[in-house]
């Protein structure tokens, strides 16, 4: 309105300006048809106030999320986990599409991953002398913490009924999204071995969850340094796949182990009696690790050495990370083609069916493991099979094992 008031008043001057002197030099008095429009540079389009209000609700949760997503537990934490998540539940269903920020967003309270009640955060006092610890690196997805994780502590609870079994995560950032979310606390690694000196643990047995001796493996063993003089023994079992070897074509018992049963577990899964039929059906297997940078990566070309060995010509191995450079996505999708396979199953070589293996693999995203598989155009068929290693009786059967040798 006011833009409209100002066109016309200025229309209004100049119009009379010109009716007053402006002469084409016959005597006709010139006169512009059309007025000028000034636009007023103080007027702007404002969003209407409701959805500002929303924006700033949402922005607000997403700091309270961002302020939780840490990896080092503070006085504050537990306050913080409370606020964040009574914040969201406050939340409209559109306000909560609207949460973002540097690592929140919907899906950080908002994501279904099943029933937290179904697990056990294997936290509590009155130990007794002897503990079996059993740390994890952790998931959010708690489908898969019930599955994979527990179903590793409940195997060895029955192995070892004189001792306590107890749980602790690495992540920090994973333990503070699930007591926030399901208000279910694990106890990070110095919390575990502050409770069992409270409790008056004489022999502490660590049984890490890890894959392979890797960097998680090593910050393990360098937090328990801190406190071996609190306890009578303290004794660390190994990773599901045992010592690390020399070079890509060390294997060892354990690494055979692992193969058979997630190779097994995946031809049934898929629906066939053998591997071979799988193979005559056109199909391969790919199982996807995270990778790393550590020394330990050589695992994983280790565990590809230890199916050749086996004669599982149609399974490869690949990584998140691409470390070793041959398990890159690209690297493994050039290889199945090249063997000539046009139906493929993706399925986790990992202890937990969390994160990496619902995202980073069978997600929707363009740079899924999926997406790209498709997107190259040479299968005619990608299946996705979201179970972790931890489910899996045999490989539980081989923690047990690993106890039992520190154990004795």
């Amino acid at each position: 309105m006011k833009k409209r008031f100002l066109a016309f008043a200025i229309a209004g001057i100049l119009s009379t300006v010109c009716l007053a002197g402006c002469d084409n030099g016959q005597g006709n008095v010139m006169v512009d048809p059309e007025p000028v429009v000034i636009e007023d540079p103080g007027v702007t389009e404002e969003p209407p106030v409701e959805e500002n209000e929303d924006q700033m609700k949402a922005d607000e949760v997403a700091a309270l999320i961002d302020a939780i997503y840490v990896q080092e537990r503070t006085d504050e934490t537990d306050a913080q986990c409370k606020a964040a998540k009574e914040a969201w539940d406050a939340l409209t269903d559109a306000q909560k599409e609207l949460v973002e920020g540097e690592e929140a967003d919907p899906d950080y309270f908002g994501r279904d991953t099943g029933d937290a009640s179904k697990d056990d955060p294997k936290n509590a006092d009155g130990i007794g002398e002897n503990e079996l610890l059993v740390v994890s690196f952790g998931t959010s997805f708690n489908d898969s913490r019930a599955n994979d994780i527990k179903g590793i502590e409940d195997a060895l609870a029955a192995a070892f009924p004189d001792w306590s079994v107890r749980r602790a995560f690495t992540a920090q950032i994973i333990i503070n999204h699930v007591q926030a979310r399901d208000d279910e606390k694990i106890d990070n690694m110095d919390q575990a071995l502050e409770r069992a000196v409270a409790n008056g643990v004489k022999n502490l047995v660590i049984q890490p969850t890890h894959l392979m001796h890797g960097a998680e493996y090593d910050e393990l063993t360098d937090a328990v340094k801190k406190y071996e003089d609190k306890f009578e023994s303290v004794k660390i079992a190994e990773p599901l796949l045992g010592e690390v070897g020399k070079d890509a074509n060390a294997v060892n018992d354990d690494k055979k182990a692992v193969a058979e049963a997630v190779v097994k577990s995946a031809v049934a899964v898929a629906g066939y009696d053998s591997l071979d039929a799988a193979k005559e059906d056109g199909y391969a297997f790919v199982f996807m690790g995270h990778g790393t940078s550590h020394a330990a990566k050589v695992s994983y070309s280790q565990m590809q050495s230890q199916m050749k060995e086996l004669g599982y010509e149609n399974v490869f191995v690949g990584t998140v990370e691409g470390e070793p450079e041959e398990t890159a996505c690209e690297n493994v999708i050039e290889a199945v083609a090249a063997a000539g396979y046009k139906k493929v199953v993706l399925r986790p070589l990992m202890v937990v069916a969390g994160d990496h293996a619902n995202n980073d693999m069978a997600g929707d995203d363009e740079d899924s493991w999926k997406s790209m598989f498709n997107a190259s155009g040479k299968f005619d068929k990608v299946d996705t099979q979201i179970e972790g290693l931890g489910r899996i009786e045999e490989v539980q059967k081989l923690y047990v094992e690993h106890t039992k040798a520190v154990i004795k």
